[in-house]
């Protein structure tokens, strides 16, 4: 495992030391990056030694298989990351990141389980998060499991599944008639209490919130180490991300750099997609506009609820992302959205999150305009499992459970039968 050097403001550049919790740079409210001796690990490591680790572990190493090049503690896991690559029966280029085999059914596993683990090494007692979902899963979980408490905020329309997370793990659930802007405000208050009550350290929340902590963008940034190395050291042409908050966006793109000052990759790093709904489309307006921020996006909604951002806190770092790799960002209707992820179930055997689907609905798109090849290699991720949406996506599909009509049943029945003998 590698030793943090630094914490590396994201903005100013200004570095802070690991050794204490930090939220954002001090100066300037820039996220933090983790930075490490790269030139110490190039001479120690090989990329070799990852796939020679995992293969000698009785326990499955999922993401900790780069320990290398992540920070040296013990880890909280529960077996996140090194999710299967599936190659699409259609198309020859294309490959499917699927990242709901991870636990909690999404890839918010990878940032709250490394989050969660510095948490622990660092001693605190209560997490608090604002989320669309998902990450209230992650957070939640990963609490249980470091014995940690978890204060989580979500839109009150989120899947059940979301909900139901946070109940079974013992979080402490508040559910919010509005956004994840409006939980962030209400976490925002609830520490700013504490503050001026002088609450003990013990019984205060830290605010693990997207790129307000440092390590959530190290556990995504693994998605890229992963991409790379399933291909064989290689980079693919382009690489599709449902993008609400961002964190895997950037978090690849460091792991990018690094990989290359470690001499591990070399070529022309893919094109960033950033994609998102019409419903929610922030990046994707600022994208379009030639700005280098996004606006707050008015009476924001989608029923991919993992893309109902409004303003993410890093977006000038994904819009730059996108702009100096030669990418896009782009936005589809919910309708699109939802036949994509009935064609992709029907024809692929792939049950889609309708955030994976806003990236396929892009992929079949450009393709139609010639945008992209069908060989062109595309890495494409379905950032969480579509039966952890199972209500949302009936509601949209407007399914409902049939009524069975009343039969009535003998009195008795033989013994025996289908199973038992008669």
């Amino acid at each position: 495992m590698a030793q943090i050097a630094s914490l590396e403001c994201s903005r100013c550049q200004h570095n802070l030391s690991a050794e204490t919790p930090q939220t954002v740079c001090p100066l300037c409210a820039g996220s933090l990056y983790v930075r490490y001796d790269l030139d110490q690990l190039k001479r120690t490591v090989r990329r070799e030694d990852f796939a020679a680790r995992a293969a000698a572990s009785p326990a499955s190493l999922g993401m900790w298989r780069y320990a290398a090049v992540l920070p040296d503690v013990t880890p909280v896991t529960l077996g996140e990351g090194w999710t299967p690559m599936l190659h699409s029966k259609r198309y020859p280029g294309l490959y499917i990141k699927e990242e709901g085999a991870n636990p909690t059914g999404t890839f918010k596993a990878r940032g709250l389980g490394l989050a969660v683990t510095m948490a622990k090494h660092y001693g605190l007692k209560h997490l608090a998060v604002p989320s669309a979902g998902n990450a209230a899963g992650a957070l939640a979980a990963y609490a249980a499991a470091a014995g940690i408490t978890a204060h989580i905020f979500m839109p009150q329309d989120v899947p059940l599944a979301n909900f139901l997370e946070g109940i079974v793990y013992g979080a402490d659930v508040t559910m919010v008639d509005g956004l994840i802007s409006d939980c962030a405000r209400m976490v925002g208050e609830k520490m700013k209490a504490q503050r001026e009550a002088n609450t003990p350290l013990s019984d205060s929340w830290f605010d693990i919130s997207s790129l307000k902590e440092p390590f959530r963008v190290e556990g995504k940034k693994t998605m890229g180490y992963e991409l790379v190395e399933q291909l064989g050291w290689t980079y693919p042409d382009a690489v599709f991300y449902p993008t609400g908050g961002g964190v895997g966006l950037i978090g690849m793109w460091k792991a990018f750099e690094e990989m290359e000052a470690l001499g591990w990759v070399t070529g022309k790093r893919p094109k960033m997609y950033a994609l998102q709904s019409t419903g929610c489309a922030p990046i994707a307006k600022a994208f379009a506009e030639h700005k280098p921020a996004s606006e707050f996006f008015q009476d924001a909604e989608t029923f991919a609820s993992g893309l109902r951002v409004p303003k993410p806190y890093a977006d000038t770092i994904i819009l730059d992302i996108v702009s100096k790799s030669g990418g896009k960002a782009l936005a589809y209707p919910d309708s699109e959205i939802l036949s994509s992820i009935l064609d992709w179930a029907r024809h692929e055997g792939i049950f889609l999150s309708p955030e994976g689907a806003a990236a396929t609905t892009a992929y079949d798109a450009l393709l139609a305009s010639g945008g992209l090849k069908p060989t062109d290699r595309v890495v494409l991720f379905n950032t969480g499992a579509g039966i952890k949406y199972t209500d949302v996506i009936a509601e949209a599909m407007q399914v409902t459970r049939p009524e069975v009509e009343e039969v009535a049943l003998p009195i008795s029945m033989p013994v025996g039968g289908i199973i038992t003998p008669q």
